[in-house]
């Protein structure tokens, strides 16, 4: 049985939507965040105190792009993952990490400078500057979904799962208004995946069975 630890709507969202899009049976731990502060035992876990965590027999995993990669690959075939032999492996792998490295990286800035940090602390100019520097990369989704439904591959994958992310995270600093037509209507589109669906309501029902805050860690008080 796969275990993942998570908080509500933190980056360990990308391997429970992609555990729901592959169909795979896992147990769902929740944690409160942030889980190095407000749950310290998890530190027994993961010694840097942040999701997600995953466990599948003897393998342990830490980061979330990585994660969508073995699962899908893990637990295929499935049209999620894209092979080595296939046309777009290499821009599925780029687009795989491109949702962590380029568009999730600055808004963890965004958050921290601009919510997480003690007033005293934060920093409107770093908070403004990251959300665009966060706009601007944008723009290199926007070339490719102006004329393509997703990503790479002609079809859903989990490089469309790590960049989903992504969007979603910029939904919660309200920055959706400001996204590229194409990126939006590809945003929307995710959203009405079954498997994102679940993905929502498997985190709501486990914190409310585990006692756990419902409100997303990007908009939680640290």
């Amino acid at each position: 049985m796969i275990t993942l630890y998570h908080c509500i709507s933190a980056r360990s969202f990308r391997p429970l939507w992609a555990l729901e899009e592959c169909g795979v049976d896992y147990e769902l731990k929740m944690l409160p965040f942030p889980p190095r502060f407000a749950a310290r035992e998890y530190l027994q876990i993961n010694a840097l105190g942040t999701v997600p965590a995953l466990f599948d027999g003897q393998v342990r995993m830490t980061e979330s792009a990585a994660m969508c990669q073995y699962l899908v690959s893990r637990y295929g075939p499935t049209s999620l993952d894209v092979r080595s032999d296939e046309r777009d492996y290499g821009a599925y792998l780029n687009w795989l990490h491109f949702g962590e490295a380029t568009l999730t990286f600055p808004q963890t800035l965004v958050l921290r400078y601009g919510r997480f940090e003690p007033p005293e602390r934060r920093n409107p100019q770093v908070e403004e500057d990251y959300k665009r520097w966060f706009l601007a990369r944008l723009r290199a989704i926007d070339t490719v979904l102006s004329s393509q439904p997703y990503l790479c591959a002609d079809r859903f994958t989990a490089a469309d799962i790590s960049v989903g992310y992504a969007l979603m995270l910029a939904n919660y600093l309200d920055l959706e208004s400001q996204f590229p037509a194409a990126v939006r209507e590809y945003w929307q589109r995710l959203q009405g995946r079954e498997g994102f669906q679940r993905a929502m309501q498997a985190q709501h029902d486990a914190a409310v069975a585990q006692g756990v805050s419902v409100v997303p860690a990007p908009l939680a008080s640290p």
